[in-house]
């Protein structure tokens, strides 16, 4: 279980715990250890001038210590407790990067769509994984892998054309930051449906794809 402080005001669907009292590090090592998910270092936040930036050097970054600090970082990615707590040793203010494609893919819509398709699930009495809520306002729903070649088809089935959501599904080379990553200034990556064990078993995309869509399309 992860250690939780309030939650967000929002429909009852939709709450967002807080994490608290838990270092990056442990964070990272609980992921590896309970959920057994890959995890990999990323960029971290160095004070500058009174600002917080990139590691990465770059004054203009757009995802200020949120992402991997090195091309190779899929190989660098590990389910290894042990190796997760010493990457994070040499690090400890290091972005949680979780690759997708392995034992999760996401799909990521915009926050307004994911709220409303939360709470058309909750009606819908559907079993959700994981949910992230992202300070670039978006909300990442984990699914079983292989999501990223089944969506397209089925969007199309449900008479949309993929390219008329904003929704995108990240699969094998993409990853997502996880909480408490934080985007630079805009704040940090939040659950909106955090890890427990009832949620251990993810949902295959086509029975979540149906309530996303349609909140998308509503989104538009």
């Amino acid at each position: 279980m992860f250690i939780v402080e309030e939650t967000i005001a929002g429909t009852e669907a939709a709450q967002i715990p807080k994490q608290r009292g838990e270092s990056l590090l442990e964070t990272a090592v609980r992921y590896a250890e309970e959920r057994h998910w890959d995890v990999f270092p990323g960029t971290w936040l160095e004070a500058v001038d009174g600002s917080q930036r990139c590691s990465c050097g770059d004054a203009a970054c757009p995802a200020p210590g949120s992402h991997p600090a090195r091309p190779d970082w899929a190989t660098q990615a590990t389910g290894s407790a042990t190796v997760a707590r010493r990457m994070w040793q040499k690090q400890p203010t290091a972005s949680i990067l979780l690759p997708t494609g392995r034992t999760f893919d996401a799909i990521s819509v915009p926050e307004t769509a994911g709220f409303l398709a939360l709470a058309r699930m909750e009606r819908m009495e559907l079993t959700l994984g994981p949910v992230t809520l992202t300070p670039d306002r978006r909300m990442e729903f984990f699914v079983l892998p292989g999501a990223a070649v089944k969506v397209p088809d089925l969007v199309r089935k449900l008479g949309w054309s993929v390219s008329s959501l904003d929704l995108t599904v990240l699969g094998e080379g993409a990853y997502v930051a996880a909480p408490p990553t934080r985007f630079g200034s805009r704040g940090a990556v939040q659950w909106a449906c955090r890890p427990t064990p009832a949620n251990r078993w993810l949902p295959d995309a086509e029975e979540l794809i149906s309530p996303l869509a349609y909140a998308c399309g509503r989104d538009r």
